[in-house]
């Protein structure tokens, strides 16, 4: 169960002990830092004092991390090249928490000016005649973030800005900065801005970004506001995207200093650290049953009936593995409503739990043009080969002859869907080996019944998986193993 919370996040307030004045800044020993000597200098500071540098960032701490503090170090503006879902945004934002906690700006300024480095001719002027009584405010770090999703219907105003026709109307003149309406990347001043999927940028737009990167000023309908903007500039991009001529100009990629690859993780361990960190589940899953999901979705992404140029998503296993707990919370809600007066079923997933991923998230995978109308079974054969490798990576070597055992003379044994955990280990009874099976699996010296079924239901389909076991669909939909595989 998540929190309740608010729906946007509140503006942090500054201390009352910050400077107020510009000469209480000075007299603060306050220094004008640019956004990457900031970055640089609390980045070196991270790493002297051992701290986490990128807090929440799974798998890339050997391979993509080293190159990002590489180009923060260096001052570079950097483009992250990956499929999706290879958390490419999410690395992004977490650039953000390396800036200040709070910098000073003057109040009003729509381009966070520094009180000691102002921009326009009017905060010049402004400073000039205040001097050190020049009030200043304080921005906090999440407040001095810009992202922008590219489209191709995004404009050169969105981005830049545009000239504003009421301040015209109202006696400006078009060369006077105070007509223009500035964008998403000036108002960012001082701060990151991120721009995803970058070659879906229209290249017009694409041309009005050079100007930003390398000459660190910006035009307005052909008119050229020299605004030395202070900021970082990431961006995002698909590696196809970006290399495929026509898609993305060559001087734009030229301005970036760091070309970076991300990539899913390298492991399966790293994989399943990335679920366990991001799945919000409603239900326990035990770790047998993300083992398999984080299996299958290295096989699903590893597929030849799955387009390699799209990837399979992080978010896909993070989304199974929650679909597994909504099951279980499933199956908990409907047999607490048939015996309102027995003890209620805890919400334990099991492994014939994933097996309604197979439909409920085919919508994420892209498959090769020859595999239409084949997507469900695909997905079903690669779950099974997945469990059946979870089963042999943890079980094998254990004597499992007692479950085998329990299906001879044709008895049978019942399991699915709505099948509780005290009547399925009522059908199993007392078995030799079932307490080698719960330690390895990690369940632990006193697992609830409804752990200890959610390992013999694991044992049984790994027995039908391995060919000792069979394995039937009842008219009532309950899976029924039995007789040999």
């Amino acid at each position: 169960m998540g929190r309740v919370t608010a729906p946007f996040p509140a503006i942090p307030v500054p201390p009352a002990d910050l400077p107020a004045t510009l000469g209480a800044l000075r007299a603060a020993g306050h220094q004008y830092r640019t956004v990457k000597q900031e970055l640089r200098a609390n980045l070196l500071a991270r790493m002297r004092n051992g701290e986490a540098r990128f807090p929440g960032i799974v798998g890339y701490d050997d391979s993509v991390l080293p190159e990002v503090e590489r180009a923060l170090l260096a001052g570079h503006d950097m483009v992250l090249l990956g499929e999706r879902g290879q958390g490419k945004t999410r690395l992004i934002r977490s650039l953000g928490a390396l800036l200040d906690e709070w910098t000073p700006v003057l109040p009003g300024s729509v381009l966070n000016e520094h009180p000691m480095h102002p921009l326009t001719p009017a905060s010049v002027a402004q400073v000039a005649e205040a001097g050190d009584d020049q009030p200043v405010g304080w921005l906090h770090r999440s407040m001095r973030y810009g992202e922008k999703l590219a489209t191709p219907d995004t404009s050169v105003g969105d981005l830049i800005g545009d000239v504003d026709p009421i301040r015209i109307a109202q006696g400006r003149t078009l060369g006077d900065p105070e007509t223009i309406h500035f964008g998403l990347v000036p108002r960012t001043n001082r701060g990151i801005f991120a721009v995803n999927e970058l070659p879906d940028l229209a290249e017009r737009i694409q041309v009005a970004l050079l100007n930003v990167l390398e000459e660190r000023d910006i035009q307005v309908r052909g008119y050229q506001l020299r605004l030395p903007l202070d900021l970082l500039l990431v961006a995002s991009a698909n590696p196809e995207d970006y290399t495929n001529r026509g898609r993305i100009i060559t001087p734009l990629k030229d301005r970036f200093g760091a070309e970076i690859r991300t990539h899913y993780p390298l492991d399966l361990e790293l994989e399943l650290d990335l679920i366990r960190q991001e799945a919000d589940l409603v239900a326990e899953v035990p770790e047998h049953v993300l083992e398999v999901l984080a299996r299958f979705a290295r096989a699903v992404r590893e597929s030849p009936s799955v387009d390699p140029r799209s990837g399979v998503s992080a978010r896909f296993a993070i989304a199974a593995a929650e679909t597994v707990a909504g099951a279980a919370l499933r199956r908990a809600g409907l047999l607490a409503a048939g015996n309102p007066q027995g003890r209620p079923e805890a919400a334990v997933a099991r492994v014939g739990d994933a097996e309604s991923v197979t439909s409920t998230l085919r919508g994420k995978v892209e498959f090769e043009s020859g595999e239409e109308g084949r997507e469900i079974e695909i997905l079903a054969h690669l779950l099974r080969t997945a469990t059946a490798e979870t089963f042999r990576a943890h079980l094998v070597g254990l004597d499992l002859s007692g479950f085998t055992g329990l299906v001879e003379d044709g008895a049978a044994i019942e399991t699915g869907e709505l099948v509780g955990a005290g009547e399925l280990l009522r059908q199993v009874g007392t078995v030799p080996g079932l307490a080698k099976v719960l330690d390895r699996l990690g369940l632990g010296d006193a697992p609830s019944p409804e752990e200890a079924a959610a390992g013999v239901e694991f044992v049984l389909e790994g027995l039908h998986l391995t060919r000792r076991l069979g394995k039937d669909i009842s008219d009532s939909g309950r899976t029924v193993y039995g007789g040999r595989g």
